[in-house]
């Protein structure tokens, strides 16, 4: 079928032929061999129209025959996807229209049921991975009173060799702990690296998000910015991402890194594209020195309250504004 054949199907206009219409706009679009920007805006104004009017089938045919189209338009692609994986999985699973923070936001929206047709993908993003097997395990998710966090840290432990036989029951969730715990503690020559700059600080902050477990991954929060658990706590414990927005662009994480971690932290907040789109333009307007000056500020408060822990006469709360012989050594270091 010519690109001629497509365009007088996409101007008919017969009544009642929504169905119709919508099945032979899509077939008429895949024979294309390389379809031009208006053709794809053309097949997008005149089936999202119809999204509504069509059958089940119809929507299936859809995205099936769209998962192998190479220009795919993605308005029609994003809203395919959001449909029960019954209908959505050739897309979750092949479509190249679908970027990786689609898939992010898809997994976050709907579950395990989405995340697990796109785990199928090939050449799947491996943090995409990580947090679909994090989303399959949910032993590692369950919640540990934050007071007990701090005693997580490190005896050394012997490392267990892979044993090849299958681990007897219960064998497992503890390896998994274990993992989890040695994840949390500084070793060797990682111990004095300046994690504001690291890798590391970004590894250790992106697998205790995807574990689940707020208590974790505000203990690598505070690892991360030099701050005490209580700070990390407060800043991941308001109702929106706004202090968290703060803490990721002092340590100069990029849009993508940083956006993963956010929805991990706070799923709620992303319901749809709209969300997504308001938290990178936040973040890109964010400058990097006003959300280092707030870190120092939480630093400032950790030191006093070391200072009034460490003394019992001292006052009840320290004005963080006047300590500038404080701030400075902060800043020094």
């Amino acid at each position: 079928m010519s690109s001629s054949d497509f365009r007088q199907i996409a101007i008919r206009t017969e009544a009642g032929k929504a169905e119709r219409l919508f099945r032979a706009a899509v077939s008429a679009f895949c024979s294309l061999t390389r379809p031009s920007r208006r053709e794809i805006a053309q097949l997008e104004d005149l089936t999202l129209p119809l999204f509504d009017e069509v059958s089940v089938e119809s929507r299936r045919y859809v995205a099936a025959a769209l998962s192998e189209c190479d220009y795919a338009p993605t308005a029609l692609v994003r809203r395919l996807s959001e449909e029960p994986v019954e209908i959505a999985a050739p897309l979750l699973t092949r479509s190249n229209a679908l970027s990786d923070i689609d898939l992010i936001a898809l997994i976050g929206r709907h579950g395990l049921p989405h995340a697990r047709a796109i785990a199928r993908r090939k050449e799947l993003n491996p943090t995409i991975a990580d947090l679909i097997r994090a989303l399959e395990r949910p032993t590692l998710v369950k919640t540990r009173p934050p007071e007990t966090v701090t005693r997580l840290a490190p005896k050394p432990e012997a490392t267990v060799e892979a044993d090849a036989d299958r681990p007897a029951p219960g064998q497992t969730a503890e390896n998994a702990r274990r993992r989890l715990r040695s994840m949390m503690r500084p070793t060797g020559d990682t111990a004095d690296v300046n994690t504001y700059l690291g890798q590391p600080a970004y590894v250790k902050l992106r697998e205790t998000a995807l574990t689940g477990n707020a208590a974790f991954f505000q203990t690598a929060l505070a690892d991360a910015l030099g701050i005490d658990f209580a700070t990390a706590r407060s800043v991941t414990g308001q109702s929106s991402y706004a202090a968290l927005l703060a803490a990721l662009r002092a340590l100069d994480l990029s849009e993508d890194r940083a956006f993963l971690i956010a929805v991990a932290v706070y799923p709620g907040e992303f319901p749809h594209p709209q969300a997504i789109r308001l938290f990178l333009d936040r973040y890109r307007l964010l400058h990097r020195e006003a959300a280092l000056d707030k870190v120092r500020a939480w630093k400032a408060e950790t030191l006093s309250r070391a200072i009034r822990d460490g003394a019992p006469d001292a006052p009840e709360r320290l004005d963080v504004s006047n300590s500038d012989e404080a701030i400075a050594g902060l800043k020094a270091s």
